[in-house]
């Protein structure tokens, strides 16, 4: 029996790609649903004879474009993309996101920047009314490694909250490595924000901090593949 939540994944993703991919230059984004859109974007490719340039947002997402034989490109080359598809660790009502819980939120961020449209892609577990209903790890904040901790104690004091060391959970000790070769702060929110975009830009503003995690009207629409067999479709 197919996992639900797989199964959920992979309709968010077949639709979307179906939906929004054309000939051109496409940004893939990074994690688990990711998958499934690089994988119906390689059966399009040979049974369409669709012509698409693939730009990823990090290692792991460059590996699944060379493993399905599309055609991978940059965006020094290409630096305008039609669409950017990704997944998301929360979407609320807005379509205000959390990214970057596998840590590539800086390179994801540009891609979503880059395209005409970007498209979330996610299962059911994801969509949220406010965020933090779903999602309780924190905000992702990529840090130099040197600034961490005046970082830290700089949105604690500013914002509130709480804010942590993503620590590696493999037998490699010390703390997670971006592909940048930066550090990752979670960061705990205190309670309901009411403008996320002024939460992002304070972020921003802290020297030290490369990128943070929150995208804020950056996604046009999002999928999330649902346990009966459906896909909810959002608009801002």
């Amino acid at each position: 029996m197919t996992d639900p939540v797989e199964g959920a994944k992979k309709l968010a993703a077949y639709k979307a790609v179906d939906n929004h991919v054309v000939n051109g230059v496409i940004g893939i984004g990074s994690g688990s649903t990711v998958v499934y859109a690089v994988e119906r974007l390689a059966q399009r490719v040979r049974e369409e004879g669709l012509e698409v340039i693939c730009v990823p947002s990090s290692f792991q997402a460059k590996q699944l474009i060379i493993q399905h034989g599309l055609k991978l490109g940059d965006l020094e080359m290409h630096p305008e993309l039609i669409v950017t598809i990704d997944g998301a660790d929360e979407s609320d009502k807005d379509l205000t996101l959390i990214k970057g819980g596998g840590g590539c939120l800086t390179q994801e961020k540009i891609l979503a920047s880059c395209a005409e449209q970007f498209i979330v892609i996610a299962d059911y577990r994801k969509a949220s009314n406010n965020l933090g209903e779903q999602w309780s790890r924190g905000i992702p904040i990529e840090v130099i490694p040197s600034a961490y901790r005046v970082v830290y104690q700089k949105i604690e004091k500013t914002l509130g909250g709480k804010s942590e060391l993503r620590m590696s959970g493999s037998s490699k000790a010390g703390p997670v490595v971006t592909d940048n070769g930066n550090f990752i702060l979670d960061w705990k929110f205190d309670g309901l924000k009411n403008n996320w975009r002024e939460v992002e830009t304070q972020l921003n503003m802290i020297p030290g901090v490369v990128e943070n995690g929150l995208f804020v009207n950056m996604a046009c629409k999002a999928y999330f593949g649902m346990s009966d067999g459906s896909v909810m479709e959002q608009t801002v």
